[in-house]
């Protein structure tokens, strides 16, 4: 294996009013949150949409530990279709304080370049903004953030700047470079 550099960004929205909405794709994409928790589908997401793009860091997690981590209160996974296929996911998770972190956030590889990402990002921005109203015991939302890096699709990070999410950090580190699994094992 050879290392490489790996890039990582920090970005925040400060304000509701920061959000700048994308186009919507088409009458054929449908967002929906899956109000059921079921770590078997955010298996699903998580895998198919992180297998070609290095996201290996829940592979290991039993199912027990995937349903302590989508019970928590406020944690939401909302979905994009694209006629009742899912097309990707966006997945919220509350911190203390009012700050919601878009913990994982990408579309399947079938469904890039497409425009729904920009359409699901604005989605699930906004309900991270609004998470309180859903969920009571939260504080309301005062910040949204997310991380991307140089291993992520290679339209995230204008995504994110377009939808007005500001960099507050970077990092650089060596890492090496491992091939990713795919969406299944063997694929």
């Amino acid at each position: 294996m050879s290392a490489i550099t790996l890039t990582t960004w920090s970005l925040e929205m400060t304000s509701a009013r920061d959000l700048v909405p994308a186009a919507v794709p088409g009458p054929e994409i449908h967002i929906a949150r899956a109000e059921v928790p079921s770590p078997e589908f955010s298996r699903f997401l998580y895998a198919s949409v992180g297998g070609d793009i290095h996201w290996t860091d829940r592979l290991a997690l039993t199912r027990a530990q995937w349903v302590e981590t989508l019970g928590r209160p406020g944690v939401e996974t909302w979905v994009a279709y694209d006629r009742g296929t899912p097309a990707g996911y966006v997945e919220l998770d509350p911190q203390p304080d009012g700050v919601v972190e878009i913990m994982y956030f990408g579309l399947l590889p079938d469904f890039r370049g497409r425009r729904i990402g920009g359409h699901l990002l604005t989605a699930g921005v906004a309900r991270a903004w609004d998470l309180a109203s859903r969920w009571p015991e939260l504080e309301p939302t005062r910040r949204v953030w997310l991380h991307t890096c140089s291993q992520d699709g290679p339209t995230a990070m204008d995504n994110y700047l377009r939808r007005g999410f500001k960099v507050f950090r970077t990092e650089t580190e060596q890492k090496e470079d491992a091939p990713t699994p795919g969406p299944w094992p063997g694929a």
